[in-house]
């Protein structure tokens, strides 16, 4: 084999923000919107990378190089993913990739870890190593790790697993795919841009302050997380709801619910929806909510009316997958 495409999905995470990094669970889903790559083994020692929706043409070095000297952000987590895989599993050969996305780095979706998954895929099947799915969400992880110092995974196991997980970072790390159907999920955008790690470094600065609050914190979510599984078995859609609305009174308590956020959320409650939060870490990116069938609309239309945009994206995607 000399050439493959690969795709992962976006993700987005329905319950358990924060509160994940610290070994509590959450709920995340893989959405139908993907990022592709394609690779291609070359005859030299050199690794090259095409990223346009991440700034990135023409990008080259020779392998020995991969890791050193500066790495702009947009190459950062394809070519660490390739130091990675290099490192455990040897690279006999130059590669050439190029990725392209559905989705805008925008929306939080999770380009950079769908990505890196991608990557480890297409390396493994043209290698020949044919790594399993967890071990390219380990591979992937670390990689995550090594680049932005903390994280919790979760993002990573949408990417690989695809569907809806449960999913917790805990001891040896939990994923549990939970066989839904489908989720009538609303996702509103934002329209700014929100700094992950940034966020992640300002709660953990007021968990320093304020420890046994923001513990506590982290663990009703963590219990709040276990009871919304419980409704999403059950397809009890009005009780998921509710405990989306406990969810976001916590996140807001941690500081990063935002105004334009809340205002699509607190919008979205008013037309009729059963419930309705923030979707990552907060401030911007997306927000879901869940509602009736007769009341889909109108919640539509308040998320647009304070000022957000409905993304028009189906969830509980499948994982990263060969394509023809």
């Amino acid at each position: 084999m000399r050439k493959i495409k690969v795709s992962a999905p976006g993700k987005l995470m329905l319950l358990g923000e924060h509160a994940v990094v610290y070994n509590r669970p959450s709920l995340v889903t893989a959405v139908d919107q993907r990022l592709t790559l394609k690779a291609e083994i070359l005859e030299n020692s050199v690794f090259e990378l095409n990223a346009k929706d991440a700034g990135i043409e023409g990008y080259s070095k020779p392998l020995s190089e991969l890791g050193k000297g500066d790495i702009p952000k947009g190459a950062k987590f394809v070519e660490i993913a390739t130091l990675n895989f290099k490192k455990k599993y040897s690279l006999k050969t130059g590669v050439k990739i190029t990725t392209s996305s559905q989705f805008s780095p925008l929306f939080g979706f999770g380009s950079s870890s769908a990505s890196t998954v991608c990557t480890l895929k297409a390396l493994s099947e043209l290698f020949n190593d044919k790594l399993s799915n967890r071990q390219i969400f380990e591979l992937a992880f670390q990689t995550v790790l090594d680049i932005q110092g903390t994280g919790s995974g979760f993002d990573v196991a949408a990417a690989t697993y695809g569907g809806t997980l449960y999913y917790s970072k805990a001891g040896s790390k939990t994923i549990k795919p939970l066989n839904l159907k489908s989720i009538p999920l609303i996702i509103g955008y934002s329209g700014i841009k929100t700094d992950t790690v940034t966020l992640v470094k300002q709660v953990a600065e007021k968990a320093k302050k304020y420890p046994n609050v923001i513990e506590n914190i982290y663990s009703q979510i963590g219990y709040l997380v276990d009871l919304a599984k419980k409704a999403l078995l059950k397809e009890d859609y009005q009780t998921l709801g509710e405990l989306m609305n406990l969810n976001q009174g916590l996140l807001a308590s941690l500081g990063v619910e935002g105004k334009k956020l809340a205002d699509m959320v607190y919008g979205a409650r008013e037309a009729g929806a059963y419930g309705a939060k923030l979707s990552g870490a907060g401030i911007g990116d997306c927000m879901i909510a869940i509602a009736s069938p007769a009341k889909v609309q109108t919640v539509k239309r308040a998320i647009n009316k304070a000022g957000g945009k409905v993304i028009n994206v189906k969830v509980n995607a499948p994982g990263v997958r060969i394509e023809k």
